[in-house]
């Protein structure tokens, strides 16, 4: 190579090393693996190679619990990353940690950016804002839980595939032929607690807890051990005792057995189409999540699931700048819309659900609006807007510790519910006097 050449390759590297160097760095924790975690990825490296300016570096932090406890330690040393991911269940936590957040209402008007909270759907934006409308966190990945159906097992135990599944009383008949075929899990479920208390209790418009599930104070108790989540947990008793569910963890083990094809129907979250549509080698349709027939309101809503990012105390206003403009990138209609169509996720925004629309995508797709219909086809309300207890992580434990002890028949559903209503009271007032 001539010298000239040499020099001029020199220079070049120096001025690409010191554009990256100028680049101010935001530091972007999450809890997401597998095709999740490509798709994040990917969003990433579009928004870095949209602009110069900012340069944000992803980092997987374990799961959603681990996640945050992350964050809490990051924190406490003073070396905490300008986002966190923190699932639905934390934003009591986070709410509760003043000094260590930065809200993004606050964010966005510091920013001067172009900033809607009200470009967001209602029953996503309820969750993370105050009474006042005002938005703590930005919805990030949001889904709501539905029906998975194997229509090859149904098919190969001489069912109808498009049978009506939209009860739990005509789900028990379609578990009833199916245990009869010889199928060895006719239903598995991800997340026994959301799914199964948390969500069954907001699409029958009945309690989780007092107070506005917890909205309106921390004074709130739990109430899941109402007579519709007793009839319903006993009833899944019921068919775990005849073997016509089977239970196969705490978190989304379940997954696995029906992306295989061993299982035939499958309570799960809607981003679970993911890795289903990617794994499964047999024909699947998502359907709404079932109801009991004859409980007055029903079906009213489900509630959302998932994570939103919240913005962390302690940086300098430069960086915030590209906090801003990394939030504002990731809720655009276009990369909403792309979110949502590849991981089943909810459209968090009202205009990433018309473009998606308009894209042809649900048509192309069918049922792939279902999770959004059922999130939006009524108003929410006090049941049903959504959940927001203190130690709600620890208390989900201790749920699914009780429902083990249902599914085993160790314990009656009443029995149980009455025992997790219980414990879990002693968490919440432990909150409540270290943040009165």
């Amino acid at each position: 190579m001539k010298l000239g050449a040499s020099i001029a390759a020199l220079v070049c590297t120096l001025a690409t090393a010191g554009s990256a160097a100028a680049q101010t760095q935001i530091e972007f924790w999450h809890a997401f693996t597998g095709r999740l975690g490509e798709l994040v990825a990917e969003q990433v490296e579009t928004f870095n190679e949209s602009q110069d300016d900012y340069l944000v570096n992803a980092s997987h932090k374990g799961n959603y619990s681990e996640t945050l406890n992350a964050g809490i330690a990051a924190v406490r040393a003073d070396e905490q990353p300008h986002i966190l991911m923190v699932f639905e269940v934390g934003t009591a936590t986070m709410m509760a940690a003043e000094g260590a957040i930065k809200p993004v209402y606050e964010l966005m008007a510091e920013a001067g950016a172009d900033f809607d909270p009200d470009a967001f759907i209602g029953s996503v934006k309820g969750y993370y804002t105050t009474t006042e409308g005002e938005m703590l966190s930005m919805p990030f990945n949001s889904s709501t839980p539905v029906l998975w159906v194997n229509r090859d097992a149904l098919q190969e135990a001489g069912i109808d595939p498009d049978t009506d599944m939209t009860t739990w009383q005509k789900v028990g008949d379609v578990l009833d032929e199916l245990k009869a075929a010889g199928h060895e899990c006719p239903l598995t479920t991800a997340w026994q607690s959301w799914v199964h208390l948390e969500n069954m209790s907001a699409y029958h418009d009945v309690p989780f807890a007092t107070k506005e599930n917890g909205f309106a104070g921390l004074d709130t108790e739990l109430a899941f051990n109402g007579p519709v989540q007793v009839q319903h947990i006993q009833a899944m008793g019921d068919w775990a005792e005849d073997g016509k569910f089977i239970y196969t963890g705490r978190r989304n083990e379940g997954g696995a057995n029906f992306r295989a094809g061993e299982c035939a129907l499958f309570t799960e979250s809607s981003a679970g189409y993911a890795g289903i549509e990617a794994e499964a080698e047999f024909e699947f349709d998502v359907r709404p999540l079932p109801y009991w027939e004859g409980v007055e309101g029903a079906p009213q809503n489900t509630i959302i699931g998932g994570a939103s990012l919240w913005v962390l105390a302690g940086h300098e206003p430069e960086e915030y700048e590209g906090v801003a403009a990394f939030l504002n990138f990731l809720s655009s209609p276009e990369i909403q819309a792309k979110w949502h169509q590849d991981t089943g996720y909810l459209p968090i925004t009202t205009a990433a659900g018309e473009l998606t629309r308009e894209q042809g995508y649900y048509e192309a797709n069918p049922g792939t609006d279902i999770a959004v219909k059922q999130m939006t086809a009524n108003e929410p309300t006090e049941n049903s807007k959504g959940l927001r207890l203190g130690s709600f992580d620890q208390i989900r434990g201790i749920v699914d510790e009780e429902l083990e002890a249902v599914w085993s028949g160790d314990k009656t559903a009443q029995a149980a519910l009455d025992s997790a209503v219980e414990r879990g009271n002693r968490l919440l007032r432990r909150f409540e006097q270290a943040n009165r």
